[in-house]
């Protein structure tokens, strides 16, 4: 434990040193905790072979996912929101089922020893956005402000739509499932997940909101706790909604929206605190990836695994964003765009960890799928956030002047 506590912080030491130089180039943060996980882990060179169960990495998974989820709807424009909000319920109403059809047909073709449940449930687990690794370019000013906040908000949200689609699937995998109604169980499970996550987290957030602001003026909040707040409102969120039944990732998403609206004129200090707390989450959770699933699985990445990936990242995720924007005042480069920026990581990695539980017959095929998708996000994303959004920008500047 303490050789693994020592390499973990001369890790953090180094990056931190490093960290805005990187910034400045393709190679995101994400991109340097995974190769570290890699290179030291059992299979390269051994220095961290981390005795963490599933449910550890689960757990590590959702506060991270909880904490990014939270902290970014936080700082969302609502103004804009309002004036674009066609754009994230085209893609979460019309894009999202759309795409785990896509993901579903296709893997039928490549994946003919899986049983059809368990293609499904593939499809879903790598269906949701990651709002942690599109940050490069949902905060980037030279993106315009409605690709910027609809594809936060549906980053924030698909995950959390996900789950109830996830666990009928497991359901209907499982005996307890056999007998029910597919329909049924999958809208009664959204309704329930989504109805109550949202309860709690509008709830707790005008509750915190009206704390912050008593706090603020009488100056009650000091420098050292200014960044806890935030976490520990986004975690109260998180498993309170769990505990009722309700979603997590729904009740963080609507709770940093709530939040971020009721407590304006006095969040910016608890939001850039709690920032660096999310980067230390998302720093160990990248490295226990890295290290323990990618590291003791490498050898389930068939040519199926990394053509279905290949094809998750674009075909899979670009038509159905295509198709679903038909309609909406959008050219076709900010469409391709949108398809584009759909990154997968923490949502997915979570998911996986519930499918692993599962001891599906297919399990090591979507173990190995899943990973060569979210190793090959990563990397694709992180590389071209940077220069995309730039591009995409100097075109925006341009069209007035050309009009």
């Amino acid at each position: 434990m303490y050789q693994h506590l020592a390499i973990l912080a001369a890790f953090v030491f180094v990056y931190s040193l490093v960290a805005a130089r990187l910034e400045r180039t393709p190679i995101n943060g994400p991109v340097v905790y995974l190769a570290f996980g890699v290179l030291a882990g059992p299979l390269v060179l051994g220095l961290l072979d981390l005795s963490i169960g599933r449910e550890e990495i689960r757990s590590i998974a959702e506060l991270t996912l909880a904490l990014v989820l939270f902290h970014d709807a936080s700082t969302a424009n609502l103004t804009v929101l309002r004036r674009v909000r066609r754009l994230p319920l085209r893609l979460l109403l019309v894009g999202l089922p759309l795409t785990i059809l896509l993901g579903f047909g296709i893997g039928v073709v490549l994946f003919p020893g899986l049983g059809l449940i368990e293609v499904a449930i593939l499809a879903t687990i790598l269906a949701p956005t990651d709002a942690a690794l599109g940050k490069a370019v949902v905060t980037n000013p030279v993106v315009p402000d409605t690709i910027r906040e609809g594809l936060n908000v549906e980053s924030g949200l698909n995950d959390g739509i996900c789950v109830p689609i996830l666990f009928t699937f497991l359901a209907l995998a499982s005996e307890s499932g056999a007998g029910e109604s597919t329909g049924a169980l999958a809208l009664g499970l959204v309704a329930e997940e989504i109805g109550i996550g949202l309860v709690i987290g509008l709830g707790l957030a005008a509750g915190a909101a009206w704390a912050l602001r008593r706090a603020s003026e009488h100056g009650a909040i000091v420098e050292p706790w200014a960044g806890f707040p935030v976490a520990a409102l986004a975690f109260a969120s998180f498993g309170l909604a769990q505990f009722a039944g309700g979603s997590g990732f729904i009740a963080c998403f609507s709770g940093g929206l709530a939040f971020g609206a009721l407590a304006k004129p006095h969040k910016q200090v608890v939001l850039e605190a709690a920032e660096g707390l999310g980067e230390a989450f998302s720093l160990v959770t990248w490295v226990i990836f890295g290290a323990v699933v990618v590291g003791q699985h490498p050898g389930i990445l068939g040519w199926q695994a990394v053509l279905y990936a290949v094809l998750s990242l674009t075909l899979i995720r670009m038509l159905p964003v295509f198709l679903c924007l038909v309609g909406l005042r959008a050219s076709a480069d900010d469409k391709l765009f949108v398809g584009w920026f759909g990154p997968r990581g923490l949502a997915s990695i979570v998911f996986l960890v519930i499918v692993m539980d599962a001891k599906l017959p297919g399990g090591d095929t979507i173990i190995g799928v899943t990973v060569a998708t979210v190793v090959l996000s990563i990397l694709a994303h992180g590389i071209s956030a940077n220069p995309l959004a730039s591009a995409l920008g100097a075109r925006a500047k341009s069209e007035p002047a050309a009009a």
